[in-house]
């Protein structure tokens, strides 16, 4: 077999399954339809209070409402890629896996290289919001930790680490560690704890939209785009970050009770609620608080200052930013875990990635690696200016789940599709070209970093993946 032909080498979508993997221990099946939908919002739900701030001075009020519509429209093409893929494939590895069964080796291993940016380096930004906020309602307390523990700030002197003037987050290593040892523990245990805290998102999210909807005011959307479709490209561009949780359920999809079922119907339920909960907080917040002038970092809570500043209102607003934050850091954390997981079970990692603890039915030595290595960024790193990379690591794999499902549907015309995305070429076009287009909304920069950690994915393949991988055993 040559270069090439390895290159693009696919695992038949028909004979990708957990089984292929003899006497190894199973994933357990304990998710319905309301525990899958809530792995989705649990990662979607959260970035709504880190995005509407930033979309808004970058698209205008109007502009950033109509930045969500964008995106919300984007990802619903996407979204029934996903269904229509996570029907056929029914394991876990979300685009990954389905990368592999369609388009070949190298492009499913550049696409669980970009899905590190999504799940694994997310976590670290929002585990130091999450430490924010808790700093905040301690302070109300007046309680407040050393300096050298409140905020991560590695200042290097001479090539060296000035530890005496160095700081780290305390609580955000704490968070993690904490959530890795949950997730541990058992995917049971992770998910009852996972949909408390959505539900307590979006009560916490209703109470602020119906209470502040009254003090909304029609000039603050004049003009309606005062940025132009520039902006409205740019927000998309930014508030993505919200929309990126939808295909955390397919990374669950060997934890499913029935994942040929439940898994399209879970993704596409998880979305449908996000879209209509993100325009009612945008239109709100942004209705209260002129554009120009709202916190990029907690314009929900600014929206409550501007209309009274009721103590009630802030703590329920705090309440959904402390259970955003933390299901965001459970399920990011989560996702991360199977899709190494899944990738070892390929061969594309070490085998001992692939390792399932006999009791707890979970990848025990990978979930808490995974943790620690996750903390030590989030406790040392300041490192928000990577959420663009999240975004764009994920809209790129992102278009090529579309892109799977066109050239499977051209490929494999008539297999097996319990779930069919209507309009199946047009639909998966659509995604792909809507991904790309809110792509070029991402700065120079953010491309550059890009392109590093793709070349970065590229020798990590070339000096393991490449030669270990499990096709080069057939």
């Amino acid at each position: 077999m040559n270069l090439w032909r390895r290159l693009v080498a696919t695992q038949p979508y028909d004979r990708l399954s957990p089984a292929h993997e003899g006497g190894s221990v199973p994933l357990r099946r304990v998710l319905g339809v309301a525990g899958l939908i809530g792995v989705g919002l649990g990662t979607m739900l959260g970035g709504i209070f880190s995005t509407i701030g930033s979309g808004a001075q970058a698209a205008g009020a109007g502009g950033v409402l109509a930045s969500f519509a964008l995106t919300g429209i984007a990802c619903v093409f996407v979204a029934l890629c996903y269904a229509e893929l996570a029907a056929m494939v029914p394991i876990a590895g979300s685009a990954y896996t389905y990368a592999y069964a369609t388009l070949g080796e190298f492009v499913a291993w550049i696409i669980g290289w970009d899905l590190i940016l999504e799940y694994g380096i997310s976590v670290a930004p929002v585990a130091a919001t999450w430490s924010g906020s808790v700093q905040s309602f301690l302070g109300t307390f007046h309680v407040t930790l050393p300096p050298a523990l409140r905020v991560a700030n590695v200042v290097f002197v001479h090539g060296g680490i000035d530890i005496a003037h160095s700081q780290i987050d305390a609580l955000a290593i704490l968070a993690v560690l904490g959530i890795s040892a949950l997730l541990a523990i058992g995917i049971r245990e992770s998910t009852r704890t996972n949909t408390l805290f959505v539900a307590i998102q979006v009560i916490a999210l209703i109470v602020f939209v119906v209470a502040l909807f009254g003090a909304v005011s029609p000039a603050h959307f004049t003009p309606a785009f005062p940025l132009g479709a520039k902006g409205v490209i740019a927000g998309a561009a930014l508030v993505f970050f919200a929309y990126i949780g939808f295909d955390t359920v397919t990374v669950a999809s060997e934890e499913a009770r029935d994942p040929v079922r439940d898994v399209p119907r879970a993704v596409i339920w998880s979305l449908i609620v996000g879209i209509v909960v993100y325009m009612a907080a945008a239109y709100v917040t942004v209705g209260i608080v002129p554009w120009q002038t709202v916190d990029p970092n907690a314009a929900m809570s600014d929206a409550v200052h501007h209309a009274g500043n009721a103590a009630w209102l802030n703590a329920v607003v705090f309440a959904g930013a402390f259970a955003g934050t933390t299901t965001v850091m459970l399920t990011s954390l989560l996702g991360q875990c199977r899709i190494f997981f899944v990738m070892a079970r390929d061969r594309m990692l070490p085998p001992i990635v692939a390792r399932v603890d006999a009791r707890t039915c979970t990848p025990v030595i990978t979930t808490l690696t995974t943790g620690v290595l996750v903390a030590i960024l989030a406790g040392v790193l300041p490192i928000a200016d990577l959420l663009a990379l999240v975004n764009v690591g994920t809209l790129s794999a992102f278009a090529i789940v579309c892109a799977g499902v066109f050239v499977l549907r051209l490929r494999k015309p008539d297999a097996l599709r319990p779930f069919r995305a209507p309009f199946g070429l047009v639909t998966a076009a659509l995604g792909a070209i809507l991904c790309v287009l809110v792509m070029t909304g991402l700065g120079t920069l953010t491309w550059i970093r890009f392109v590093v950690w793709f070349a970065v994915g590229v020798a990590v393949y070339a000096a393991y993946g490449y030669r270990h991988s499990r096709l080069r055993e057939e």
